[in-house]
């Protein structure tokens, strides 16, 4: 019974992690590693601002990350979201807002995709 009871909770939680995250909007996917994209980006609004751009990887191998939008900061800020295609190779990217923040910094990642 544990067996089953395992499989079952195995199962559910692979259904969960196959759907992109509440709350984030959807930009686009690239057939680019997740790895790749996500310096992209940070180093377009790097160059663009000036300003340090902070990343926190959230899987193994950078296999999935956060980028936040200068002047932003972990956990709540806004941050293009970068992980791996949800539905096929690559990666799927996403974006995070935040209370007054990051209103132009979509247009920019729509070049790293």
């Amino acid at each position: 019974m544990k067996i089953v009871s395992s499989i079952v909770a195995a199962a559910a939680l692979c259904a969960c992690a196959a759907q992109p995250p509440s709350g984030v909007q959807s930009l686009g996917t690239s057939q680019h590693p997740p790895s790749a994209v996500g310096q992209c980006i940070a180093q377009k609004w790097a160059d663009k601002t000036q300003q340090q751009v902070v990343s926190q990887t959230t899987l193994a191998n950078n296999m999935a990350m956060d980028v936040y939008v200068p002047g932003q900061q972990p956990p709540d800020g806004a941050a293009a979201v970068v992980r791996p295609n949800y539905q096929g190779a690559g990666t799927w990217v996403g974006f995070r807002s935040s209370s007054g923040a990051g209103s132009g910094a979509t247009g920019d990642v729509s070049a790293c995709l």
